[in-house]
């Protein structure tokens, strides 16, 4: 049982203070830079003036060692995030994999997997075009490079297509994307 002016710590939070209000489950503190939080009596554990944990209280909400442990904890990282614009957000994402477009792919000449692959891309490009959408991520994988080679030979024929090889973190070598420029008169 937790009362006003004992010194806890916040098992969750690197939050240390003394007890201020206890009303019913809800324990208010005031933490060391003066701040007042709110919490369940359970998430606080009771710390005696020099330094020592109250074992009595302690005991009751489980072990002591645990709630330590959890309260060091792995260090967290820090990511810096990109700003991206909301245009930059949408980006359609093609599988061109001959698994993925069809399930009869095993009595397939890959001569007729090929047109399958290239005409599913031409058709997603002229799809973008007119729907204005600005990218696309083909994923073609690595293998021989034959797809690779004959997409990019596709996209050269678009005027309003600029492309490149894919986010590599992403999609490794096995991807190219393109842009598709907006005002571009035919």
């Amino acid at each position: 049982m937790l009362n006003r002016g004992d010194f806890v710590q916040v098992l969750d939070e690197n939050e240390e203070g003394v007890v201020i209000d206890v009303t019913h489950d809800i324990i208010t503190i005031e933490t060391t830079d003066g701040f007042h939080l709110s919490y369940s009596s359970s998430e606080l554990l009771k710390i005696e003036k020099e330094g020592n944990i109250d074992f009595k209280s302690a005991s009751t909400r489980g072990s002591v060692e645990a709630a330590l442990q959890e309260k060091i904890g792995p260090k967290k990282r820090s990511f810096t995030k990109d700003k991206r614009s909301k245009k930059d957000e949408f980006m359609l994402e093609v599988d061109l994999h001959i698994e993925k477009l069809t399930k009869d792919f095993k009595h397939m000449e890959k001569f007729d997997m090929l047109n399958l692959q290239l005409d599913t891309a031409r058709g997603q490009v002229e799809f973008a075009i007119r729907n204005r959408i600005p990218r696309i991520v083909f994923i073609h994988g690595v293998g021989e490079g034959v797809l690779k080679t004959e997409l990019e030979y596709l996209f050269s024929r678009y005027p309003e297509v600029i492309f490149e090889d894919a986010n590599y973190q992403k999609y490794g070598l096995g991807a190219t994307q393109i842009y598709i420029k907006q005002n571009v008169s035919r």
